[in-house]
């Protein structure tokens, strides 16, 4: 087995990466300030162009601040079936040229390049790699080399837009020493106002905190937080493979009729796979529903939607389906609900019509159902009518 002290680990990041294909696809809109996202105040930015976060936008920014920040900005809406077909073709680039990678997001990817020197020179090979991406698909694309996944990650931020960064064996902390301390993962807001308020502004202050202090001030997240800021990380490169779909389906213990029972199943099952998909940072492009009649016939329909993770455009779908399917006066013995067409993504950031409430929304709903269960926290339309 070889030592964590020996890894070689690259991440690659492609560059506002929706950004970058709307200008592959209208090469008119390069160089402009460009949002992408709902047009409405009450949407949220979904992507934004380097010209647009000159003005102090960011993703996740509410449109209505956005568009104050920056009035001339153009708005577009997203295009998840562009932004899937690119991802894929980058992921096939690098499939191709390296044996071990693991696909983090929709634009994001680290490759373990550990051992690869006894044939290779691993920052020739990166920077190659690189190239190759950016030549076969048009779209630009960053990366950082180092000893650990957390390294490299950072790294990478500071070497964007379109640029590449190798951070030696043993220099880890020194390169992550005089950087602000959120830029190390997991750090939000409210923990980086709370270190700030100890006067703790760079990631060295915080490396020299005695671990006990952090532990007793924010827990187990104190633990880890300590790592990072020491440049420690020994999480592994988890090979990627391509998961085809998410499902679930029920079989009842009495065959039925009753409509109102059929669909409070559907909206249960239908929320339940919804979250599991968001808890993998997935979204689905296509959903499918079963029907097996208590005489054994199955049925089933399906329909290509808006890639997508929010149970409220899933529900409607399915219902959808649902009604349109369940047209015999037979005894129902079974349904069932399928997502395919996965890809990585994440909910806040791909519902490009959707507003900041929403967004909120949907994340309480889930720390609350990751905290105590998912079945604690439904909508009322799936609770059982008997």
């Amino acid at each position: 087995m070889i030592s964590a002290l020996q890894r070689s680990i690259a991440h690659l990041d492609l560059d506002a990466f929706f950004v970058s294909v709307e200008c592959l696809k209208n090469t008119k809109l390069k160089g402009i300030p460009l949002l992408i996202g709902g047009s409405s105040d009450r949407a949220v930015v979904a992507a934004c162009s380097y010209e647009a976060r000159r003005f102090g936008i960011r993703s996740a920014m509410p449109m209505k601040l956005a568009k104050r920040l920056c009035p001339h900005a153009l708005i577009i809406g997203g295009d998840m079936e562009s932004y899937s077909k690119y991802s894929q073709l980058v992921t096939d680039i690098i499939a191709d040229k390296v044996p071990v990678f693991e696909k983090s997001s929709i634009d994001e990817f680290y490759v373990d390049m550990t051992g690869m020197d006894k044939y290779f020179n691993s920052r020739e090979f990166a920077s190659d790699l690189k190239k190759t991406i950016c030549r076969e698909s048009g779209l630009p694309i960053s990366y950082a080399l180092s000893s650990s996944k957390l390294v490299s990650k950072i790294a990478t931020d500071e070497a964007k837009p379109n640029g590449q960064l190798v951070i030696p064996f043993g220099e880890e902390k020194n390169f992550l020493a005089p950087l602000a301390v959120n830029k190390i993962p997991m750090i939000g807001k409210q923990t980086a106002e709370l270190l700030r308020q100890m006067g703790v502004e760079t990631v060295k202050t915080l490396s020299e905190i005695p671990l006990r202090y952090l532990e007793n001030l924010l827990g187990k997240n104190g633990i880890e937080l300590w790592r990072r800021a020491n440049a420690i990380d020994d999480s592994p490169v988890t090979p990627y493979h391509e998961q085809k779909s998410i499902s679930t389906e029920n079989t009842f213990d009495h065959d039925t009729i009753d409509t109102l029972f059929l669909c409070s199943e559907l909206t249960r099952m239908t929320e339940r796979i919804g979250f599991e998909l968001r808890q993998q940072s997935k979204l689905t492009g296509c959903i499918t529903i079963k029907i097996r009649y208590s005489n054994f016939d199955t049925v089933t329909k399906q329909s290509s939607i808006s890639y997508t993770s929010a149970d409220h455009i899933l529900l409607e779908k399915a219902k959808d389906l649902f009604a349109k399917m369940f047209d015999r006066r037979l005894l129902v013995r079974l349904i069932g609900v399928r997502f395919t067409h996965l890809v990585p993504g994440n909910y806040q950031i791909h519902l490009f019509d959707d507003t900041a409430e929403t967004i909120r929304l949907y994340q309480s709903i889930d720390h609350i159902k990751k905290r105590f269960g998912s079945h604690l926290l439904m909508r009322g339309s799936a609770l059982p009518n008997h």
